[in-house]
């Protein structure tokens, strides 16, 4: 599978992007819930680490099922699909971060789950009726979409890195805009409230821990859910 991927617009209903997830699936649905999140018609991108920390991570197949949900990788589903291969992995940091569920699984699960994951794309640009509206877990190293874009689909390793792992922009306060995309929508820094700088939304607000899921309408670019 491609490391980037476009998807067609909803004509039918919303599009809503959600923040890490961390295996906190039923408090995610709660939160679609309250947002009248129709699964007829309406649509969830998340911005990845779906996985570890949380009760329900076990369940991501179940939720990669769904065909309403669609995901890029995070860094955290980089680290499963690392050590499912056999490549070198931290196994204390991983455990730690939440990963002993996946490691304490028979290697043949192991290996069933890392191959969805690892089906899943890096970056996705989803189109709306208003533009086009990227998602990557972390960062990109480019000021241009189209650049990460063509990076990713030459499957360069260090590009993929920084789009999984990199806190830079964040920790700057860079509000320089990615051109040729109208938003992008990442994760993998809690933040207390969604942040934009620039035309980056930093959506992760740590509903999988103190905070609570912030949902992003991606085609208006307003917030759906209370800060609740």
């Amino acid at each position: 599978m491609s490391a980037f991927r476009t998807v067609p617009a909803n004509t039918a209903g919303r599009d809503l992007a959600v923040g890490d997830i961390h295996g906190h699936f039923d408090r995610l649905q709660q939160a679609l819930d309250r947002a009248g999140f129709d699964p007829g018609v309406d649509r969830l991108f998340s911005v990845g680490d779906l996985i570890d920390r949380g009760p329900d991570s076990a369940r991501v197949l179940e939720w990669l099922d769904l065909p309403w949900f669609h995901a890029v990788q995070g860094n955290h589903e980089a680290l499963a699909i690392t050590h499912a291969r056999g490549g070198h992995v931290d196994l204390r940091m991983y455990r730690s971060a939440g990963g002993a569920w996946f490691l304490d699984l028979p290697q043949k699960e192991q290996a069933r789950i890392a191959d969805r994951l690892e089906a899943l794309p890096v970056a996705m640009q989803v189109q709306t009726a208003f533009g086009a509206v990227g998602l990557i877990h972390a960062d990109s190293p480019f000021a241009t979409w189209q650049q990460l874009q063509e990076s990713l689909e030459n499957d360069d390793p260090q590009v993929r890195e920084v789009c999984q792992w990199s806190r830079r922009r964040l920790r700057a306060e860079d509000a320089s805009l990615i051109e040729g995309i109208d938003a992008v929508v990442v994760g993998h820094t809690p933040v207390g409230t969604p942040r934009v700088l620039g035309n980056v939304w930093h959506l992760d607000t740590a509903g999988w821990s103190s905070g609570f899921f912030s949902l992003l309408n991606i085609a208006s670019l307003t917030l759906v859910t209370p800060a609740t």
